[in-house]
């Protein structure tokens, strides 16, 4: 099983159905892929910049943030079958579709370790590959990634979230960054498997 964060940057990016043809192409059966919150989770910090709401509220709206960008990319791309919760992740997959995570599982009624803006998409991300045991988690980015740097200076670079280094330590699995032009060699990637491309059930 392979997690695979789309950046909601990508969300205005004309390479976006591409990286989902891709996924559908050759991930069902062991693909999910995480979107990432992108102009919905901005318009949720814009608000709680104009009215200092707290932040356990504005965890909740990125979460329903990330969940707006997974019907725009269910949308855009059919064969993505939504799923919430684990259970219901592992069945698409059994059935051989590449699973669309719908992540509502990940509201709260109280503050806990996820619900400040130090854990983006790409931290949830993560922290649901390792709740799956997965075996390698894929973050797409639109910016360049200089992969002279550590985790934890890209996070400073603000290319991922300021959690994400920390939490990449306890990871038991490889962790792979993606530029968005980066299609070729994610395909490559894939193709690598034992598994193979295979076409999805649509």
């Amino acid at each position: 099983m392979w997690v695979v964060k789309l950046g909601g940057s990508l969300a205005r990016d004309a390479l976006l159905p591409r990286w989902l043809e891709l996924l559908v192409e050759c991930g069902g059966g062991r693909v999910i892929v995480v979107p990432g919150g992108g102009p919905f989770a901005d318009a949720v910090r814009e608000a709680q910049g104009w009215w200092a709401f707290d932040d356990l509220a504005a965890h909740n709206m990125a979460v329903l943030g990330m969940a707006q960008t997974a019907l725009m990319l269910r949308s855009l791309c059919p064969a993505l079958q939504p799923a919430q919760g684990e259970a219901a992740l592992r069945e698409v997959l059994r059935r051989g579709a590449t699973a669309l995570w719908m992540p509502l599982d990940l509201l709260r009624e109280r503050p806990d370790e996820l619900t400040h803006w130090g854990v983006s998409a790409d931290s949830l991300a993560l922290w649901l590959a390792r709740r799956l045991h997965a075996e390698r988690l894929l973050v797409v980015k639109s910016c360049a990634i200089d992969r002279t740097r550590s985790l934890a200076q890209l996070g400073e670079a603000g290319v991922l979230d300021a959690e994400f280094a920390a939490r990449a330590r306890e990871a038991a699995f490889p962790i792979e960054l993606f530029e968005r032009g980066e299609l070729d060699r994610a395909r490559a990637l894939l193709l690598d498997e034992s598994l193979g491309c295979r076409p999805a059930e649509r």
